[in-house]
């Protein structure tokens, strides 16, 4: 009796250290001490949350693996967040409006569910010895960091990162996302580099100075670089076929780019408003399911292979192109290659999109072929008064 008098308070004792491992729906941690509880779990079963109310710095030591998510929104005074033994966290890693959060430590941490962080304008740096290698997508904006140290993602299915204005390097060994990739707005030195990138769904690049996707073979949907200030080169080299669309718009400081392998885009194909490319090439392009537009400052444009554009077709310059109007202008008709309405323009004092109508010296244009249109029947100035003259006197006659 004397032994159950200490056993049986023990095996309670072990019994609510279990209960607090595993929870049907979220634990939510209203300060330090809450923390410090979950020390024996080494997995936690369930969703932590980390109260809005709290002002204590988190730390989550000895638990592995958190099944379900874990989640920091809205707490305005909390400074340090961390888990010094977490490895992985099965569902959303969220991080929102944490206004004064400075701290994140997770030495261990190298798959999460997913990663939504929003709002954290003083966390500038990760802790995370081991990096994060494996999410499903991963979403990143409103930040100080200057860098994504501690995450070297092998696997993403969604990707964005925008706003995050002290960001100037992202170097990530992804190789095929299913999803997005998104930039927006981020630090105006950025270098962006993915050397192993052989597919996605979507690729925005915008207010992004320095790209590099040498690997990139196909997009399944549409590839874009806009409004990428600073940009002067823009190299696809292995890209053979888009999905959707291709858009080079609005580069100011682009001055070339290279696509020698692209065939086929199943969409349109824009190239607008940049002011400092010289010329438009695609040597081995031959078919554009879409429109092809393209105005600027450039004095060539060169499609030596294509064979097959089914919408508009719009070209516009302020340089003189009239040697490449004439070229295209034999090439457009119903039953041509390029099939849609048409126009090509050179020394444009405002050269615009396919809705702009050109004016100036060097044009060519009209939606029908080059055979089959009406033809222009020219009457001699003295032919027409002889007939003016017999029905003159026939009037007389009558």
């Amino acid at each position: 009796m004397v032994m159950l008098k200490y056993v049986f308070p023990a095996l309670v004792a072990v019994g609510s250290v279990s209960a607090s491992c595993s929870v049907s729906a979220t634990t939510t941690l209203q300060n330090a001490g809450d923390a410090a509880a979950l020390t024996t779990c080494s997995t936690f079963s369930g969703s932590i949350a980390i109260a809005t109310s709290t002002s204590d710095n988190i730390a989550i030591n000895g638990v592995e693996e958190i099944t379900g998510g874990l989640d920091c929104t809205g707490a305005p005074n909390i400074t340090q967040i961390g888990a010094d033994s977490l490895q992985k966290i099965g569902d959303d890693f969220t991080l929102n409006n944490v206004q004064t959060l400075q701290t994140l430590s997770f030495p261990q941490l190298s798959q999460v569910g997913s990663i939504d962080w929003q709002g954290l304008p003083n966390l500038a740096t990760l802790m995370m010895d081991t990096e994060i290698q494996d999410t499903d997508s991963l979403n990143i904006q409103n930040t100080f960091l200057s860098s994504l140290q501690g995450i070297n993602l092998k696997r993403c299915n969604t990707f964005i990162l925008a706003n995050n204005r002290m960001l100037q390097d992202v170097t990530l060994q992804l190789q095929n996302v299913t999803g997005a990739i998104t930039f927006e707005s981020n630090g105006n030195r950025l270098s962006v580099d993915f050397p192993n990138l052989k597919s996605a769904q979507n690729i925005t690049f915008r207010n992004v100075p320095a790209i590099s996707i040498p690997s990139l073979a196909s997009v399944n949907g549409s590839l874009s670089f806009i409004e990428n200030d600073g940009l002067q080169n823009i190299s696809c080299p292995n890209l053979t076929r888009l999905d959707q669309s291709l858009s080079i718009n609005t580069n100011s400081a682009l001055k070339s780019f290279s696509f020698p392998q692209l065939q086929t885009v199943k969409g349109a194909v824009n190239v607008e408003n940049n002011t400092a490319l010289g010329s438009i090439s695609f040597p081995k392009l031959t078919t554009i399911f879409g429109a092809f537009d393209a105005y600027g400052n450039f004095s060539k444009v060169s499609l030596p292979a294509i064979s097959d554009v089914r919408g508009a077709f719009n070209i516009q310059s302020s340089k003189d192109i009239s040697s490449d109007c004439s070229t295209f202008s034999n090439e457009q008709g119903p039953n041509d290659v390029i099939k849609g309405d048409y126009q090509c323009a050179g020394s444009q004092t405002r050269p615009g999109d396919a809705n702009t109508t050109p004016s100036g010296t060097s044009s060519s244009g009209g939606s029908s072929g080059k055979t089959g249109a009406a033809g222009h029947i020219e009457i001699p100035a003295t032919a027409l008064t002889g007939v003016l003259g017999v029905l003159a006197a026939m009037v007389g006659m009558l």
